[in-house]
């Protein structure tokens, strides 16, 4: 977690975009929160437990400013992409010396995937599929990690779940992009979740990927979405 304030951080705002932040009332957290959650760095440590199935979304490369699937990228190192591998794998890279830095592969790609939370292009194409999922899109709610330092978000309370400390948004699902209209740079929520619990969607800060529990019907339509890589996976399944 990130203990240091930056020295131009400015006051976290009542409004992230059009989600409202809860000042008081952290209750509709806490079934993600306290014993029997999923183990940090799992993928019911991210996308908490208890669901039919998974998914992991993955979050594209970039040439030129366009998106680039991994198994684009695979294919052209001689690689695969599997359900549980890492970007460096795909890449054949050394985990502990990885360059973001690094320029890439010449017309191939030129950009590693966005770590943190779900990218907003990704998230556009999640949207109407978790909305076909749901009784209550009008309703839902988002955890955002308080360590991005963008804003200071001291002043507002919030809910644990494995190795961050989330604040508590509220909103439409359709909101959920909203805090682009703040910041370009602004993150998307790490945690979704609707009222109704059908499913939920998180990320994290050091994550190139997205997770999300569901019904079987749900992962199976993210799975056949053109306009996503996806992958199924496992509650227990290491994140990446």
């Amino acid at each position: 977690m990130n203990e240091f304030s930056l020295v131009d951080q400015a006051p976290a705002p009542e409004w992230y975009g059009r989600l409202r932040v809860r000042a008081a009332d952290l209750s509709p957290a806490d079934w993600l929160t306290g014993p029997g959650q999923g183990a940090f760095g799992t993928v019911a440590g991210v996308a908490a437990p208890g669901f039919a199935a998974y998914a992991r979304i993955l979050h594209p490369a970039r040439l030129d400013e366009r998106p680039v699937r991994w198994s684009a990228v695979a294919a052209a190192h001689g690689t695969r992409v599997t359900p549980g591998c890492r970007w460096h794998e795909v890449i054949g890279a050394d985990q502990d010396h990885l360059d973001r830095s690094d320029p890439g592969l010449p017309g191939v790609w030129d950009e590693h995937p966005a770590e943190g939370p779900t990218p907003p292009e990704v998230a556009e194409a999640l949207l109407p599929v978790l909305a076909r999922h749901t009784g209550t899109p009008e309703r839902c709610w988002f955890g955002l990690w308080h360590g991005y330092g963008r804003w200071d978000w001291d002043r507002f309370p919030t809910f644990g779940t494995p190795g961050r400390e989330e604040v508590l948004l509220a909103g439409r699902l359709t909101d959920a992009v909203s805090p682009v209209t703040l910041d370009e740079f602004a993150e998307l929520p790490d945690l979704w979740w609707p009222r109704d619990r059908a499913w939920v969607l998180g990320g994290d800060v050091d994550l190139v990927s997205t997770y999300v529990g569901g019904s079987a019907e749900l992962i199976a339509e993210l799975l056949a979405a053109a306009d996503l890589e996806t992958l199924p996976v496992s509650p227990d399944d290491p994140v990446g």
